[in-house]
Formats: structure tokens, sequence, C-alpha cells
């Protein structure tokens, strides 16, 4: 609904521009801007941006929809039921750059091939969009961020102009997250995502819902063309990647390994004890809760839908309590829900590093099932 409002504010502005003076000359120009990945986890997957520039008007701002107010009521609540808003903020370009030469980010520009009248037209949607009644918004990682923000601005601003892309394969939310948190380094941040996310984050995107991520709108504007013509002029490295590395950690599939080796090698020798089932499955348990909360009790559309519920299943709580006296269906149960768990581990292509869990689960749980004594057969 915003967006077809912000279309029609632009046309009629549009109409307006031709009878009076625009606000902007005729040099003024708009850009993309694109940061690279940070080493803080919630700025792994880098950021955009709309620049606005005019010298003759002593113009140089930047647009930037991830900005939200930390003062907000009951903040970490909020962010953590999806319910925070993020806003639209504007600042002097040499501001905005002094934050990524501080955090030593990389920072891409790519300046727009618009017409007068559509950088025009580009500034005032955003102005109108900086208006206190409608800067906020309700963030959505996947479906309305500061990507997705920028990619309807220039859209808008392009008009009815047809903007055509490259062709290349389209893949899900998923394999992009795996991308930018890809490396040895992030291996664990990986699990994190894998954990929260469900079934939402393994739909396929088309090359507009690829957008939500901003190095990967950058690789498609830099190809796009309209009319025939290049949509962006070459882009241009405003600022290098020059973050000290981040160390790296013990590989999770190890870790896991060994403590399905420890725990296999226990079970097998008679040295487990109670308790240690009560703790591992305890854990496990609270796990699905937390998992089930995030599905039902918050408006994250991307962690609706998590199978990880199959593994980290509440109903271990209940098998650590009885233990040995747990109903036979039950452990029965569990151990179809963990073989469909890693069913989908493997087929939606998640951090393997969850099968050595998975795995550590079903074999204490299989522990529980009872066995019926081998019956002699009598001599004849």
């Amino acid at each position: 609904m915003k967006k077809i409002l912000l279309l029609g504010i632009i046309s009629i502005f549009g109409l307006i521009g031709q009878a009076q003076e625009l606000p902007l000359s005729e040099h003024a120009t708009a850009s993309v801007i694109t940061c690279g990945a940070g080493n803080d986890f919630y700025t792994t997957f880098g950021h955009s941006a709309i620049r606005i520039q005019d010298t003759a008007r002593g113009i140089d701002w930047v647009y930037n929809y991830g900005t939200f107010d930390f003062d907000t009521p009951h903040f970490y609540w909020q962010f953590a039921r999806g319910r925070l808003n993020y806003c639209l903020s504007r600042s002097r370009m040499e501001n905005f750059m002094a934050v990524y030469d501080y955090e030593q980010r990389a920072v891409w520009e790519q300046k727009l091939n618009f017409t007068p009248q559509e950088v025009n037209n580009l500034f005032v949607a955003l102005e109108w969009n900086f208006l206190p009644e409608n800067r906020f918004y309700q963030y959505d990682f996947f479906r309305d961020n500061c990507a997705t923000r920028v990619r309807d601005m220039v859209e808008a601003a392009n008009g009815k102009r047809t903007i055509g892309f490259d062709d290349w394969e389209d893949y899900s939310y998923r394999y992009w997250l795996h991308e930018a948190t890809s490396g040895g380094c992030l291996e664990w941040w990986t699990i994190g995502v894998d954990l929260l996310l469900g079934l939402p984050a393994d739909h396929v995107c088309d090359k507009s819902e690829s957008m939500f991520y901003p190095m990967c709108m950058m690789w498609l504007f830099n190809n796009a063309t309209r009319d025939g013509d290049p949509l962006v002029q070459p882009t241009e490295k405003l600022m290098q990647d020059i973050r000290p590395p981040l160390h790296r950690s013990f590989p999770p599939m190890v870790v896991f390994a060994l403590i399905f080796a420890v725990v296999a090698v226990a079970s097998w020798r008679g040295w487990w004890r109670r308790w240690m089932d009560s703790v591992l499955f305890v854990i496990a348990g609270i796990l699905g809760l937390f998992l089930l909360f995030m599905w039902f009790g918050t408006d994250h559309y991307c962690t609706a839908w998590n199978l990880n519920i199959l593994w980290a299943s509440p109903l271990l709580i209940l098998i650590a309590i009885r233990h040995k006296k747990s109903p036979s269906w039950a452990l029965w149960l569990q151990e179809g829900c963990f073989l469909a768990a890693a069913v989908w581990v493997i087929a939606c292509g998640l951090s393997l590093a969850l099968l050595p869990i998975i795995l550590t689960l079903a074999l204490r749980v299989a522990c529980l099932i009872p066995r019926k004594p081998l019956q002699r057969q009598p001599r004849r």
C-alpha cells in the first residue's frame, strides 16, 4: 500500500515539476550505497542506503532505512517479538562514511542513470518518507528491511520503465544467509541462523526478493538494464575493507562429533548415568520451548514452521522426568522425529553440524526403549 502511495506522490510531483522549478538542480545525482560486512553478527549481512547529491544546492545526504531508537520502551522485548519499529534517518555523507571508516568496512557506490526529473522524484519521495509520521516501519528481515526499502524507492522513481536483469539461478533465503556467513570463522553463526529459521527461509527467491541481501542487490543492479541502457554507472569503491581478521573458531562439526563419540562410548561401557540424560534432554527441551515461542509468540515471518522442533522437542522434558518409565509410544515417536529432522537438515541444506546433535539425542533415547528378553529354544 505504501509503495502505491509513493508512486502516486511521484506521479503528481512529476506533473507539477514540469510547470515549476524542481527542488534539485539538473546536475543532481542519486546513488545506491552498499556497505560490506562487519565483525559483529548484526553487521554480517551488510547494509544499503540511498545518496542524493546536489553540489549546486549544498545537498549530500544519505537516507538510511536501517536505524532504530534504543529508547523505545521495552526495546529488547519488542525486538525479540519482531515488533520493533525501524525508521528512515538522514545524515550528511561525511558523517555516514565516518561510521564505516571507524568500523573499517567496505563501501561501494552505484550512481543511478536517472534523468534530472527521476532524481527529483526520488528525492521528493525520500523527503516525504522522512516526515515524522512516515519514517517508521515494522522491520522484517526478509521482506521489509534496509535493502528492500532501497529497492522499492528506486523502482518507484523509475516509473513504468522496465528494469531487466541478467539471468542467474534463483536461490533460497537460507542460501544467501549461508553465503554471508561462509568461511571458517563464522560456522557457529551459521548454526545459529539455521536453529532460528523455519521453512520460510527455504523459499526460493526471485530476483526482486533476493535483494533483501544488500550484496545481492548490488550485484543485480550492476548488471541491470532499462530500455537497453545500464541502470547504474560502473560501481565505485569508496572505502576498502581493512577489518582485522576474525579468529578461526573450533569447527562445530568436530565439537559435536566428539560429544557424540563420548556419549556413544560412555553408553556402551555403562558409564552413562541417569542425571546425564536429564541434563541432555532438559537442555534440548528448553531449546524446543524457545523455538515454539519464536514460532507462535512473535511476529517474525522467518521463525515459523521451524522443524528443528522435531529434535529439540519439549517431549524430551517428559522423557527426562520419566526416564525408563517413559511410555514406549513416546520414545518411538521421538525416534521418528529425530529421523525426520535429519532428513530435513540434509534436504534443505542446513549446517551438517546439527546431525551429530540429533544422533546423540537419538542414541540416548534409544537406550531407554525396553527390549524383550531373548527366549531360549528348548533342547530336544
